[in-house]
């Protein structure tokens, strides 16, 4: 504990580490303030229907992910969740558009070009998405809540500028927080957002638990502990990696290549047991919304008992979908997203192969069969931690919204964001000489 201390201690010594702590805590400040600044035309008294309504089941996912904007109907409402569908459409309309993959090609200037066009596409998804929050405000909040009138044009069109101009300023805070700070900026605003609901969802489990006597200081126990072997199970998940040792060839005087039993240099592929990250849960939760919407459009028995199933995210039938939609997709963006061909061409043509498999397609036949062996328990497991909520509703009784703090997206972005941060504060400390936060081997000397 004193060594993680002292390694805290190092942060602040380095000036421009410092700095961009700062900068980065700057501007999470000014995101979290903009998410309690109300649509201009509500009234911020009388948004009890719409708290009420994000108080559990999907409305409380959507508004865990904006940080509570949601239900404050907040300039930050939609949150930065349009640029999050941006990127994800223009990642998968890269596969089949050659513009796309030419520009994911060309480096740097690429690399521009596409964030721009995510940029657009992120201001035309908000654009309908707008229309589609302020139909919900004049569903749920009463017919006085609006100051300027129920179905006046002005707030319409005023309110959805807002709105579009709320997401395209949060997301202008990622990057520069990206840029100019530290953490991937986009990942940040959600996780302070996800972490700004936990404090309340405690108190309420433990009012229920500890203050209504539904099992006493023991259970609450019992129920944080378990809450930390799943944070190490999702940590676990994370990192872990499947090493492929690779072999590369000397190069000689002449240019030749030249293996002997002791002038190769052995390296490791890492391939990641969770290749996809968060991205399974996330498509899956956007296709569980569907059949509930679809559902609500007929006034039929059976729409109405769908509507009740899928709407239920503690659900048998829910979770029972969820889970496998989620393997599904974890092989999906797993084989879109790690190119193991060019894996292989890329270490044919830097004298690189693996022991006992022949260079170029054999390689990339043989990575490939590696990936989807280790994406199977890779896929389980992700699949358990997102339903792991509803099983701990299920057996323990746990409160909704704590409950949703034991798996799904919402804790892999907090375990994922967490660990990425930590480690490139851990880059700064050993690149300036000083212990890392996450240091292993031998020990370092701090130097002035």
């Amino acid at each position: 504990m004193k060594k993680f201390i002292d390694a805290f201690i190092n942060v602040w010594k380095i000036e421009e580490l410092k700095n961009r702590i700062l900068v980065t805590l700057g501007l999470l400040l000014v995101y979290r303030f903009g998410a309690h600044v109300t649509l201009p035309g509500i009234d911020a008294t009388k948004l009890n229907s719409l708290t009420t309504q994000t108080d559990s089941g999907i409305g409380w996912l959507i508004d865990v992910f904006t940080g509570g904007a949601f239900s404050q109907a907040s300039v930050f409402a939609l949150g930065i969740m349009p640029y999050i569908s941006a990127s994800i459409v223009v990642q998968l309309m890269g596969i089949a558009i050659p513009y796309l993959q030419k520009l994911q090609k060309e480096g740097e200037s690429g690399r521009k070009k596409i964030n721009q066009i995510t940029r657009w596409l992120t201001i035309a998804i908000t654009l309908v998405q707008g229309p589609g929050y302020i139909y919900n405000l004049y569903r749920t909040l009463p017919a006085d809540a609006f100051m300027l009138g129920f179905d006046n044009f002005s707030f319409l069109f005023s309110a959805v500028v807002i709105l579009t101009t709320g997401t395209i300023f949060a997301m202008w805070l990622g990057e520069k927080i990206t840029d100019k700070g530290i953490g991937n900026g986009i990942s940040l605003l959600i996780l302070i957002g996800i972490i700004a609901r936990m404090p309340q969802a405690f108190i309420q489990e433990f009012t229920s638990v500890v203050t209504e006597n539904n099992g006493g200081p023991l259970k609450l126990l019992l129920e944080v502990a378990l809450w930390i072997i799943v944070i190490i199970g999702c940590i676990l998940l994370t990192m872990a990696v499947r090493k492929i040792p690779v072999q590369y060839a000397r190069r000689t005087t002449s240019g030749d290549f030249e293996q002997d039993a002791m002038g190769g240099n052995r390296q490791w592929i890492p391939l990641k047991l969770n290749a996809s990250g968060v991205m399974p849960i996330i498509f899956a939760q956007a296709i569980m919304f569907i059949p509930a919407a679809l559902a609500g459009l007929s006034k039929s028995e059976a729409a109405q008992t769908v509507t009740t199933q899928f709407q239920n995210v503690f659900g048998l039938a829910y979770n029972v979908v969820f889970a496998l939609l989620i393997i599904i997709f974890t092989y999906f963006y797993t084989a879109i997203t790690v190119p193991t061909n060019k894996m292989a061409d890329d270490l044919k043509r830097s004298g690189g192969f693996i022991p006992g498999v022949r260079p170029g397609v054999e390689t990339g036949d043989y990575l490939d069969r590696i990936m989807s062996l280790i994406t199977f328990p890779g896929s389980l497991f992700l699949a358990l931690i997102a339903v792991f909520p509803a099983i701990v509703v299920s057996l323990l009784g746990v409160q909704s919204q704590w409950a949703l703090f034991y798996g799904g997206t919402s804790l892999l972005i907090m375990v994922g964001v967490a660990i990425d941060t930590i480690q490139q504060i851990n880059s700064y400390l050993l690149n300036r000489h000083y212990d890392g936060l996450m240091k292993s081997g031998k020990n370092r000397k701090a130097v002035a």
